[in-house]
């Protein structure tokens, strides 16, 4: 993996915890996400041999994500890999529908991706190399309860990454899609109901690890929730919803 590797969402939870595994590969990662006090920490606990910088961000604000990738390839070198992992989750129930909730998961999840891809296209397609990894959610498979706001999200950036693949590839840029399944992060500590097959951080950031090293377009772990997801997605809509109704949390039974 050549040049400095840029993740967002880096905080905490599976970003940290890639951000580790690079380091101890030997990476040179720059580290984005609001907190800064958190961001400083990570990067203070570093044992090499990479190294590993902060640089607070919201992706939110398009032109300071600008000026962000702008500083991380003056300071650290041309960035090679972008781990676009930044997003939030809130749980949904219809029968209080709040908009500002659904536009909150857009800005972040969706925009705020558009955002780190504006910023870091035009030096990787001026070099003709690079690559970008998106990170979605086996959420995006299929609409499941409570994730009406946060699935739609995730299916949407699966859709981009797959359209970017082909567009990019001519130009010397690999797009990856990621989605991951259950990882105990502050997001999914909100979750109203069992989640199967939970995996810890560090498990995950191995098998993320390990697909970036790859040239497989979908990265997608544990690998048995994945293929329960994705037979989800292939049932006709009676059998699905039959299956997903009993997703439904207890107190809406």
């Amino acid at each position: 993996m050549s040049g400095t590797v840029w993740i967002t969402g880096a905080s905490s939870g599976l970003g940290a915890a890639l951000a580790g595994r690079l380091a101890r590969d030997g990476q040179s990662v720059a580290l984005s996400a609001r907190s800064a006090d958190k961001l400083d920490a990570l990067a203070g606990k570093c044992a090499g041999p990479g190294s590993l910088h902060a640089v607070p961000l919201d992706i939110e604000d398009a032109e300071a994500t600008r000026a962000a990738v702008a500083r991380i390839e003056a300071e650290l070198g041309p960035i090679g890999q972008a781990v676009l992992n930044a997003g939030t989750h809130q749980p949904v129930d219809p029968r209080a529908l709040k908009v500002e909730d659904f536009r909150k998961l857009v800005e972040v999840n969706l925009m705020g991706t558009v955002n780190c891809l504006a910023a870091v296209l035009p030096p990787m397609l001026a070099r003709r190399r690079g690559r970008v990894a998106i990170v979605a959610s086996v959420a995006g498979y299929r609409g499941l309860p409570t994730a009406a706001a946060y699935g739609m999200t995730k299916a949407g950036l699966i859709n981009l990454a797959e359209a970017l693949r082909v567009e990019l590839a001519p130009s010397g840029i690999a797009v990856q899609i990621v989605n991951p399944g259950f990882v105990r992060t502050p997001l999914t500590d909100r979750n109203p109901f069992p989640m199967p097959f939970l995996m810890e951080p560090e498990d995950a950031a191995e098998a993320f690890f390990k697909g970036l090293r790859s040239d497989r377009f979908e990265i997608a772990f544990p690998r048995r929730l994945v293929w329960i997801m994705k037979l989800l997605r292939c049932l006709p809509a009676p059998l699905a919803f039959a299956v997903t109704s009993r997703m439904l949390p207890q107190e809406r039974t």
